[in-house]
């Protein structure tokens, strides 16, 4: 739609996709397109389709009990090489979706005083919106008088994180997640800033736990589908299939599937969707992201992107669809968008995370 302003946002988000952001960056869009005029229609069920309900994913989190206080004040090394001290952290603003999940589930979810735009759980529903996933208002998060602010290297622009600095407000970055392996990694960065290490380290292994459970009760039967995942975006025209660098690979091989656009050859984090390249992935499942997927009018909209229909997915009706949110956050809810891939491609027969 020439001059809406919401395909140019859609544009620079998408961008930043290519910059392997998580999940919880693509949330934005679909809040976004909701809000605005320049939204596509169609009803996601997309009637007849053979797709299993979208993720089953409670939108809570589950925080540990008996989590101590922070001991503070400490000193850590953000992922952009800085050292930061940390002496309070009773005033806590993430600047991710993510970042905030950490935080709830750590058991301290009293102490953050904002949220940005894709942290939609219950518990932080209520909270006031300071950043727009990646598109910080250093003002909005000042004005809170902030102790504390934990950010992804992607975070900006960089004035604002300046701005924040400035203020002296210590500000830890964490390394953005592109897998299962970050999932540790991540809790344990955000824990050892807030003073509880230890809660990290509990947090770790209940996830972990959790994760390796579901992967385990996958028959050891199944087939090994091969699994595109396609970043749809129908009010804007954008159609993505994601490559080795899309950071889906690893959710999907943990299923016991395929990354069909890394196995046909895709090294890239995303390319537009082509007749020519749907039909070497050849996949047998497509994994979308709820909004996308109504976006396009569901399943019916779907098969009519060019290659789609030809596909062994498009011709079964093959869908897999989670909650833009949380596919790709990498965090303590792994387990349940996990639960969600494996239940949807293999059935309710699976016994996933019993």
């Amino acid at each position: 739609m020439i001059g809406c302003p919401e395909k140019e946002r859609t544009d620079r988000t998408v961008r930043r996709l290519r910059t392997r952001l998580a999940g919880a960056l693509v949330s934005v869009l679909a809040l976004a397109l909701t809000a605005t005029g320049c939204r596509g229609g169609g009803d996601a069920s997309g009637g007849g389709a053979r797709t299993a309900p979208a993720a089953a994913v409670a939108d809570r989190v589950e925080p540990l009990t008996g989590t101590a206080a922070p001991r503070l004040p400490v000193t850590v090394t953000s992922a952009d090489g800085r050292k930061v001290t940390v002496a309070g952290a009773r005033r806590i603003v993430p600047l991710s979706g993510s970042l905030s999940e950490i935080v709830f589930t750590l058991g301290l979810g009293d102490r953050v005083v904002a949220r940005d735009i894709t942290a939609t759980f219950a518990q932080a529903r209520k909270l006031p919106v300071v950043t727009r996933n990646h598109d910080v208002s250093a003002e909005s998060v000042l004005s809170l008088r902030p102790d504390l602010v934990l950010a992804e290297t992607t975070s900006g622009p960089d004035e604002a994180m300046a701005q924040i600095r400035a203020a002296g407000v210590p500000v830890l970055v964490v390394r953005p997640a592109a897998s299962l392996a970050d999932v540790g990694p991540r809790i344990r960065a955000v824990a050892g800033a807030l003073g509880v290490p230890d809660a990290g380290e509990r947090l770790t292994e209940r996830s972990q736990r959790r994760i390796d459970a579901v992967r385990k009760a996958i028959p050891a039967h199944a087939d090994h589908p091969r699994v595109a995942f396609l970043y749809l975006r129908g009010s804007a025209s954008v159609y993505l299939i994601g490559g080795a660098q899309s950071g889906a690979t690893s959710l999907i091989e943990a299923a016991g599937g395929v990354d069909a656009g890394a196995a046909s050859g895709l090294t890239k984090d995303f390319t537009a969707i082509t007749t020519e390249a749907l039909a070497k992935a050849a996949p047998d499942a497509i994994l979308v992201m709820s909004k996308g997927l109504e976006s396009v009018g569901g399943m019916d909209g779907l098969v009519k992107i060019p290659g789609v229909a030809q596909t062994p997915a498009g011709m079964n009706r093959r869908v897999v669809s989670v909650e833009d949110g949380v596919l790709l956050n990498y965090g303590p809810r792994t387990d349940q968008v996990l639960r969600s891939l494996v239940t949807q491609l293999y059935g309710d027969g699976t016994g996933a995370g019993r």
